[in-house]
């Protein structure tokens, strides 16, 4: 037998009502354009439905044209997926958003793209599309706060996108609060988020942070939504990192790179060379590891600085980009295998240009630069330095070495500090390797 037409429920987007066929106008809220079909498994009130039964979508995302975006999403955006962008006041949500909307407007499909904005006016945004060149026909602009008032055009229109800028502009009129407050934010999040799921329709939201760095508003804020991008730098400086910190239909370990310019947010192709574009080559207390970041090999500095510690108080100990349990941790493995004895000394680590390092595979590399400084010893500048360091001192192997390996060669480096076991399994490295199955092999080869 041939599977079971899916049976479609009309529901209206307003007021709920419910029809046996498609109709033009609501008859209870008298809005044109509101009753949909919905999918049965996802209107309330009809059961449970037999995941046998649940109509398969078509999975096809709808990939925004900025590639760095594209890759922290997961590949683009997913039909009815919830997107949270989050970053300082001033640091290029907007202008990321703009550009992004403006690339999906020009999709084929003659479907618009609908930018609602609560904090400029629509010759503002015009003023920044002149900039920027944004200016596609489909993508249609709605200054308003009402969250109702933006879906009902949202409904009328049945847009490709849905943005909104920002969450903590929009109101409900039924919430007796200001807006901004955690029971505005937290409903107005629940109503387009529902929205979003019903219709089908990818939804960003442009969120604010506080200034501890979390997103301003309640926390249920962040579980509603499907996927929370985090823009982060300075903005005294060019260089923006765009990061997942939650992501359902992809990594959490991808991450974009962006230069703010005249024109706007460009696209950094190569972020190996932008972290190590300022990397001092004649000082101590520098060594290089490649760390990944979902599929992307990345090249990034790390600095240590070993001083004397003042006399009579405790030794001062900071880690920025790094665990500072994972530098103690190092730093007692060079005390007991290496007898160098730093629990009298200043310690600080920091990863160069506002990376992070999170995986262990930068063990290595953290040890050889707390040496390098504390021996005041250089380590070659084209020395690439990998591996993961065990409590008795042992040096383990990483995974996607060949990934990391290329990465390096195509920047210059020469050679590469890797642990044995790593060394055994490649076939042609494109650079000299020196396999160390122990933390004092590798401070042989390097500071020989």
């Amino acid at each position: 037998m041939g599977a079971k037409a899916e049976r479609l429920v009309y529901e209206c987007d307003g007021c709920g009502y419910r029809a046996p066929k498609a109709i033009g106008k609501c008859p209870m809220c008298n809005v044109f354009g509101a009753v949909r079909a919905r999918s049965p498994a996802v209107v309330e009130g009809l059961g449970p439905v037999p995941i046998s039964e649940v109509p398969l979508g078509a999975g096809q995302r709808d990939r925004t044209g900025i590639g760095e975006l594209d890759r922290a999403l997961g590949g683009g955006l997913v039909p009815g997926g919830v997107i949270l962008l989050a970053g300082d006041p001033g640091i290029g949500k907007s202008t990321l958003l703009l550009s992004a909307l403006d690339r999906l407007a020009q999709l084929p499909g003659q479907r618009p793209v609908l930018y609602v904005s609560g904090e400029e006016s629509l010759q503002q945004i015009r003023l920044r599309g002149e900039r920027l060149q944004t200016l596609s026909p489909e993508l249609h602009l709605l200054a308003d706060t009402d969250v109702d008032s933006a879906l009902r055009h949202a409904n009328r229109l049945e847009p490709r996108v849905l943005a909104i800028d920002s969450i903590q502009t929009m109101h409900l009129k039924s919430v007796d609060s200001a807006c901004g407050s955690v029971a505005q934010v937290r409903e107005v999040g629940q109503k387009l988020t529902s929205w979003a799921k019903a219709t089908g329709t990818p939804l960003i939201l442009v969120g604010h942070v506080t200034k501890d760095g979390s997103i301003a508003g309640p926390r249920v804020l962040e579980h509603l939504v499907d996927t929370v991008l985090y823009f982060e730098g300075d903005r005294s400086h060019a260089y923006r990192v765009l990061r997942a910190h939650k992501n359902r239909f992809g990594s959490t370990n991808e991450i974009g790179v962006f230069e703010m310019k005249s024109e706007g947010l460009v696209e950094v192709p190569n972020p190996s060379a932008l972290f190590l574009a300022e990397r001092p080559r004649e000082s101590s207390g520098s060594a290089v590891v490649a760390t990944m970041n979902g599929s992307r090999p990345l090249l990034v500095e790390v600095q240590a600085l070993v001083a004397g510690g003042s006399c009579g108080g405790s030794p001062r100990r900071a880690a920025i980009g790094v665990d500072a349990s994972r530098v103690a941790l190092l730093t007692a493995v060079l005390e007991k295998k290496q007898g160098i004895v730093l629990s009298d000394q200043d310690i600080y680590v920091s990863v160069a240009g506002g990376a992070v390092l999170q995986e262990p595979a930068g063990d290595l590399s953290i040890a050889a630069a707390l040496l390098s400084s504390f021996r005041d010893q250089r380590i070659e500048p084209g020395t690439l330095i990998l591996g993961e360091i065990g409590l008795a001192g042992e040096v383990r192997a990483v995974g996607q070495i060949d990934q990391r390996l290329a990465e390096a060669a195509q920047l210059g480096f020469t050679r590469c500090v890797l642990p044995a076991g790593n060394q055994r399994r490649l076939r042609s490295p494109p650079l000299a390797v020196h396999g160390v199955s122990t933390l004092g092999e590798a401070m042989e080869v390097l500071f020989a």
